[in-house]
């Protein structure tokens, strides 16, 4: 059955996720910040900076227009970076949001509060939208291969099964299988922290280190984001699925990975600065270190690797000299 759908925020993970539900026979308008990018966007029928070489069918509406985005929608789609999630939905309210089914494709953690997704949507709501119309779709899945129907698994966490079947029939095709879930906690960290052991394993290929190093940082990631998660209340065995394992080797892994790449270019002798401002996608796992690194101090979990990332990132440290350290820690039982 076809819904009306409005997807906010233009970026590759936006247009890709638009491109995947106008296939699929929805009625969807996609939402850009910018009028002009808009506006170029309709006339090429391309989004050149964010997802170039994949043509966006006529039939997909563009527009800077946030009113005709989100009025009279069936289910509304956040794919906006995280640190301005919270602005975009309090300007959505203004329409009236009652009814939606609201998924969020945003992978991160809000830094001041430590909240997830969900929960900044939940707030900025308070009152006028009851918990268990929002889902979070997560899990391994680059926008450049999901547009161009590489396929693709992910998964559909919320509150309600009715809610998570909901958004697993408006996905699914030939090229995009949805598994849902009720672990709306575990999803949602999966899919923020996984950011940041990308960045450890960008700084170790940077550097120089091997396959065997980088396989220590993934499996000693998804450690340490379990050992958080259950901390938090997250079910154990999340971690091991598509929003934990899965996501965690995509962006460790892949050419397509932002987060991997600002690694990749410190541990090869960038400054922060320098990399970032040769970037316009956003590298959502340089925000999450500094809440993530919070959230360890907070719930009193161990997070080495997420230390020593933050202190390669923000306090200039050596990656040579974290990883060392890393490899010199206290003897210790696997766990």
């Amino acid at each position: 059955m076809s819904a009306r759908i409005g997807v906010i925020g233009a970026g590759g993970w936006g247009t890709a996720l638009s491109l995947l539900l106008h296939r699929n026979g929805h009625d969807v308008d996609l939402w850009e910040f910018f009028p002009e990018y808009a506006e170029r966007m309709a006339a090429l029928r391309r989004n050149p900076d964010f997802l170039p070489g994949v043509e966006i069918p006529e039939g997909l509406r563009i527009t800077s227009d946030l009113g005709a985005a989100v009025r009279d929608k069936d289910a509304l789609v956040f794919a906006v970076p995280s640190h301005v999630l919270r602005r975009v939905a309090v300007q959505v309210s203004g329409f009236g949001i009652g009814r939606y089914l609201v998924i969020s494709a945003v992978k991160g953690i809000e830094n001041e509060t430590l909240l997830r997704m969900s929960e900044v949507l939940r707030e900025a709501w308070a009152g006028l939208l009851q918990p268990d119309r929002i889902v979070a779709l997560s899990g391994p899945s680059h926008a450049e291969e999901v547009s161009r129907g590489i396929p693709t698994a992910v998964v559909a966490a919320s509150a309600s099964e009715v809610s998570s079947r909901t958004v697993q029939d408006l996905f699914r095709g030939p090229s995009f299988r949805l598994y849902t879930s009720s672990d709306v906690i575990g999803v949602e960290l999966g899919g923020a922290l996984k950011n940041v052991i990308a960045i450890a394993a960008g700084i170790s290929d940077g550097v120089g280190f091997g396959d065997n190093t980088k396989a220590a940082l993934m499996t000693r990631g998804i450690a340490e984001i379990s050992r958080l998660g259950e901390a938090m209340g997250a079910a154990p065995g999340t971690f091991s699925g598509l929003s934990g394992t899965g996501d965690l080797i995509v962006t460790c892994s892949s050419r397509h990975s932002r987060n991997r790449l600002v690694g990749e270019q410190i541990g090869s002798g960038r400054s922060l600065d320098e990399v970032l401002s040769g970037m316009k996608m956003v590298a959502e796992g340089v925000r999450t270190a500094r809440s993530a690194m919070d959230l360890s101090r907070k719930h009193r979990v161990e997070m080495p690797i997420t230390r020593e990332v933050v202190e390669i990132l923000f306090n200039g440290k050596d990656p040579r000299r974290a990883v060392a350290e890393l490899m010199t820690r206290e003897p210790k039982k696997e766990s």
